[in-house]
């Protein structure tokens, strides 16, 4: 059977989170879809956990093995990858695969499409209540204009065309905020993308989100380094909102005053399931559309 969509996970010692989303996406999953999972060598027995569901069936591809950083990584999962569209599911964060599956579904019927990517929610985790939409359709609409050379958005909810690798390439291993420099690549290289006005996604953050704990300095010099060499003069997302967002709320989850601690698996999955049923409702009524750029 050809697969039409490979779901890739990149992890490492996260597997509270891992089995929450792998439940979810294993309850998913229909014929032609695969699910690449590349563990960095974890030690709190995800890669047992893995093994397990591999050797059962449940997964179709799986390593376990050291990993450089977390953009090498995702280039593993990409390159092994053998659908025609590839969708990252960051162990995490929150998705919707109805939704998934609809933007799947135009870019088969759509060959010329690169990329597509969606709107997106993102929340607390120790404020699980609260939950922003966000959007990045004005910068969008303008880069399809040709007013910007370049812009950025998180690749929580981006889909990219397997062949399409070959164009815009695979994530630079020397970024931290490895998705603010691919996005400004894709656009700056005026790849075919497309933009749902749904919501496929909602971005999680909390004390273990790996941007989190990242140096600022290094960020901001990054920054400038991509911004000079994509023609990107800002949009007040420099690193894009969703990443600088989970710096800051790293910072804020840090400060014991602040904190909310989860003591036990039960609590996550109570927030978690209070996370599906807010993007499902989020996506239950509304009258969504394909924007596109060319």
């Amino acid at each position: 059977m050809k697969i039409e969509l490979s779901y890739i996970i990149a992890t490492y010692n996260r597997l509270p989170f891992l089995k929450i989303t792998l439940e979810k996406l294993l309850a998913e999953l229909q014929p032609g879809e695969e699910i690449v999972i590349v563990d960095g060598n974890s030690t709190d027995g995800t890669k047992e956990y893995l093994q397990q569901l591999f050797e059962q069936g449940k997964i179709h591809q799986y390593i376990s093995e050291p990993d450089k950083n977390q953009a090498h990584a995702w280039n593993k999962a990409m390159l092994m990858a053998k659908g025609t569209v590839i969708k990252k599911i960051i162990d995490d964060d929150v998705f919707d695969y109805p939704s998934i599956r609809k933007c799947k579904d135009y870019m088969l019927q759509n060959p010329s499409v690169d990329v597509i990517l969606s709107n997106d929610l993102s929340s607390l985790f120790n404020n699980h209540k609260t939950i922003h939409p966000d959007t990045r359709i004005p910068e969008f609409e303008k880069w399809s204009k040709g007013l910007l050379p370049s812009f950025s958005f998180g690749d929580v909810h981006m889909l990219i065309r397997r062949s399409s690798l070959s164009y815009i390439g695979l994530y630079n291993t020397a970024y931290v905020m490895m998705d603010w420099e691919y996005s400004l690549r894709i656009s700056y290289l005026k790849a075919n993308i497309v933009y749902y006005t749904g919501y496929n996604a909602l971005s999680v953050a909390h004390p273990q989100t790996v941007t989190s704990s990242a140096n600022k300095e290094l960020i901001d010099l990054q920054g400038k380094r991509s911004a000079v060499f994509y023609e990107y003069d800002g949009d007040n997302s420099d690193m894009s909102y969703w990443s600088r967002l989970k710096i800051f709320i790293g910072k804020i989850i840090y400060r014991p005053k602040n904190s909310t601690k989860v003591v036990n698996q039960a609590d996550i999955i109570a927030i978690y399931e209070h996370y599906y049923s807010a993007l499902t409702e989020f996506n239950k009524n509304g009258d969504f559309k394909f924007l596109n750029s060319h």
